[in-house]
């Protein structure tokens, strides 16, 4: 099976699901079918493990940095007293 990006994949996903609900295609092709989308629906969720996280590493790098500033601001408001 070729490798797509996250959305080719999910759009082949798609279009497996809409052949498959029209129920016009032999049993043998949609059991085809249905398993490329069950291997579709697999990668779909691995890249959206990927994505989650990439999101969660910078939120935790954004709040490590806010916490770095309200730090320094803090040490700094006590040196003018």
């Amino acid at each position: 099976m070729e490798k797509f990006n996250f959305e080719q994949t999910l759009k082949r996903l798609e279009e497996i699901t809409n052949l498959l609900e029209k129920n016009e295609i032999p049993l043998d092709q949609s059991i085809e079918l249905f398993e490329e989308g069950m291997k579709l629906k697999e990668q779909c969720e691995q890249y959206i493990q990927r994505a989650e996280k990439k999101i969660l590493k910078i939120m935790n790098q954004e709040i490590k940095e806010i916490s770095e500033e309200e730090i320094f601001k803090n040490t700094n408001m006590f040196e003018n007293i």
